[in-house]
């Protein structure tokens, strides 16, 4: 598991002046990577590392060779250290490659930005026990978490196809649904449509069929993480899910943010895992003394809405949603790595993992429409008198995350935002 090191010195500033602001995700401490090309340009997508409010070109600094993301991800740790490395001191103030450099950057306001990786592979989990609670408390009252919720790392296999990159514009999901006063399903359009929280693991190297992931290794397999959104149709899902889990609620549209923080990036916002004396623990196979001392991430994540009729008023965005991951998630990404794998699963690089939705343990801190409207029963209410229950046309959903503690510079993940269309 990565520690700090001298690329996390607070002290340290960059000669791109706009990531010593405070305000940017993107300072020096950061440098999350990502693809990216001139607007409007026909160009290759190239790989590239955010600075503040520019990107920096890594193969125009001559750090790299290649061109794919999938083949850099595939480097071992101590590779990725000496990048990381490499990559710092060349935008440190005073570096004597600023000159150089300097022609290797593009604003960010003039660049396309694309998935950050090809992802061939997507596995959803359900972490987040206070959502997984208050959804189930709805449906089985008695019985919110099912008996092998707190044994296994519950998840299903999502559609990779239909993943799309911070901007997408989807339209609203059809499919069957089941009134409650008809004696048969009808087809037409969602009308429970909802967003999720998440975040995301992208898999660097990936391991041999047939040869699992111990908890020990299974962080030197992840290259990074990004923020999630897994739009879903509730109401087509109620009636499909049964017997063998989401199909058409789940495969529209998934929504990723275009910029991978590295776990190295994340050294300095670790947090121990936690485990209730009076819940199950860690099988084995999924237990670790480093997992158990610095496995959970204490990442900050927000939710943000602005309706059509805001947009049109040139009204801000209203936060729906502000809660902690070190909160949300009943496991943590090494746990979910390896699980995937002692099958003998092979992963492979740019494969993504979905935390499943985040919700803390309060109302305020839930990760879904769902729980902040329990059910659709309570629709929240807007500063601009509108008011929602599940998404409508013309809604723009933006999910915020970043990262902060005494003593460290804050880092951010950036944000994803998606809008719904008329179907």
């Amino acid at each position: 598991m990565t520690s700090t090191n001298e690329t996390h010195d607070p002290k340290l500033r960059s000669w791109v002046t706009s990531a010593n602001s405070g305000a940017s995700d993107f300072p020096i401490q950061n440098l999350p990577f990502g693809r990216f090309r001139r607007t409007g340009s026909p160009e290759d997508l190239r790989i590239g590392v955010a600075i503040g409010d520019q990107i920096l070109d890594l193969r125009s600094t001559g750090l790299i060779e290649t061109a794919d993301m999938n083949i850099l991800m595939t480097m071992s740790l101590k590779e990725r250290h000496r990048l990381r490395a490499a990559i710092s001191e060349g935008l440190r103030a005073g570096s004597d490659r600023q000159a150089a450099w300097a022609n290797a950057l593009q604003p960010q306001s003039q660049s396309e930005l694309a998935l950050p990786c090809r992802i061939g592979g997507y596995t959803d989990f359900y972490t987040g026990i206070h959502h997984a609670t208050s959804v189930g408390k709805l449906f089985r009252p008695d019985q919110p978490l099912m008996p092998n919720y707190k044994w296994v790392p519950i998840g299903y296999h999502g559609r990779a196809s239909s993943i799309g990159v911070s901007g997408q514009r989807f339209k609203r999901p059809q499919g069957q649904v089941k009134p409650l006063d008809t004696d048969k399903p009808v087809v037409g359009p969602s009308r429970r449509l909802d967003y999720e929280l998440e975040l995301g693991f992208i898999i660097g190297r990936g391991n041999a069929l047939g040869e699992p992931i111990t908890i020990a290794d299974a962080e030197e397999h992840l290259f990074g993480v990004t923020l999630l959104n897994d739009w879903s149709a509730r109401d087509l899902q109620a009636w499909e899910y049964q017997p063998l889990g989401p199909f058409l609620a789940k495969n529209f549209a998934t929504t990723l943010s275009p910029w991978v923080v590295t776990m190295e990036a994340l050294a300095p916002f670790r947090a121990k895992f936690d485990r209730s004396p009076g819940d199950p623990q860690p099988l084995p196979y999924l237990e670790s003394g480093a997992n158990r001392e610095r496995g959970a991430l204490d990442i900050a994540l927000e939710v943000w809405l602005q309706t059509a009729k805001m947009h049109a008023a040139g009204e801000t965005a209203v936060r729906l949603t502000h809660c902690n991951t070190a909160q949300a998630a009943y496991w943590t990404a090494a746990q979910l790595v390896t699980h995937h794998t002692v099958s003998g699963c092979n992963l492979q690089p740019g494969d993504l993992l979905g935390s499943g939705t985040l919700s803390g343990p309060a109302q305020g801190e839930a990760g879904s429409l769902l729980e902040l409207t329990l059910g659709g029963k309570q629709p929240i209410g807007l500063p601009n008198g509108e008011s929602r229950s599940y998404l409508e046309d013309g809604d723009t959903l933006t999910l915020r995350g970043y990262c902060e503690r005494q003593g460290m510079v804050r880092i951010g993940l950036g944000e994803v935002s998606g809008t719904v269309l008329a179907a």
